[in-house]
């Protein structure tokens, strides 16, 4: 039996996460008190006591789910992966969790990304919307056909579930027209912008200096990253990827197939929420799903 091993992306995070590990494992605590130490605040408390509203907060959510997916792993008794992939924000949990980066590196990345997101933002209003019950194709035509805003699939989550990206104006024409294409529901998503968007290319630019600068090892396992959703395990690739990444949608539907293809019977959720292993069962029914 292959294993795979997934980690979540933003939206999985939830008041108290982490405050079990913490208080359950001298091994936890530590890298808890790292995390502090490493982002000059004090996360674990925004993690254990703080509102659904700071934990909503981009520079907040990005690192607690990082932080809370790698301890999982990391204390792991049975981290036996034979392959592992990350939903957006969880390709650097599943790359520190293979042995692709430290704990240290893997954090102070996704500290960048989040503040460097977080600036992209800023700069012009954008939003994402979710889309159900379309198939890919038709969604794809609808928003290239939209040429005097910007408007991308930016989420291939799972068979009829995809999410758009790009200015408001793009997305809600987009909606509209989808919606008159068949779609069951267009849904805009509460999001600070457009991210896996061309919106995001300030932050691609900041993030692939720090990216560049990081080190990186061989991983454990081959990393089915989001951008191709193939195997990697060449350093230049993965770093390619990981680029490439914010920018680019998010081709998890194809990266479960694939993964499905090479031999994955079993797929183990690793971090908060059991979002993925619900999308999962929607693009493979056929395999054995847990969480650590």
């Amino acid at each position: 039996m292959k294993k795979a091993y997934i980690f979540p992306g933003q939206g999985s995070q939830f008041k108290g996460m982490g405050l079990d590990l913490y208080q359950s494992s001298d091994s936890a605590k530590a890298f808890f008190d790292q995390a502090n130490d490493i982002l000059g605040f004090d996360i674990t408390k925004i993690m254990f006591e703080g509102t659904d509203e700071e934990l909503k907060q981009t520079n907040v959510t990005q690192p607690a789910i990082f932080i809370h997916s790698v301890v999982l792993a990391k204390i792991s008794n049975d981290f036996t992966p034979n392959m592992v992939a990350g939903h957006s924000l969880g390709e650097f949990s599943a790359l520190v969790a293979a042995g692709a980066l430290s704990f240290d590196d893997g954090l102070r990345l996704v500290a960048k990304r989040a503040d460097a997101m977080q600036k992209a933002c800023l700069i012009r209003p954008s939003t994402m919307a979710a889309i159900l019950g379309l198939d890919d194709k038709t969604i794809e035509e609808i928003c290239a056909g939209i040429t005097d805003e910007i408007v991308v699939p930016a989420n291939y989550n799972c068979p009829g579930q995809v999410v758009i990206s790009g200015t408001i104006e793009g997305v809600e024409k987009a909606c509209e027209l989808l919606k008159a294409a068949g779609a069951k529901r267009a849904l805009l998503l509460q999001v600070g912008g457009a991210f896996h968007s061309p919106l995001m290319e300030p932050a691609r630019e900041e993030l692939a200096a720090a990216i560049n600068d990081a080190q990186f090892q061989s991983p454990l396992c081959p990393v089915y990253q989001n951008v191709n959703a193939k195997p990697a395990t060449e350093i230049s690739v993965i770093k390619e990827n990981l680029i490439a990444q914010l920018t680019a949608p998010v081709r998890w539907t194809q990266s479960v197939e694939q993964m499905v293809a090479d031999g994955a019977s079993l797929f183990v959720e690793c971090g908060p929420g059991k979002v993925l292993q619900g999308l999962v069962k929607k693009i493979a029914s056929g395999v054995e799903l847990k969480s650590i």
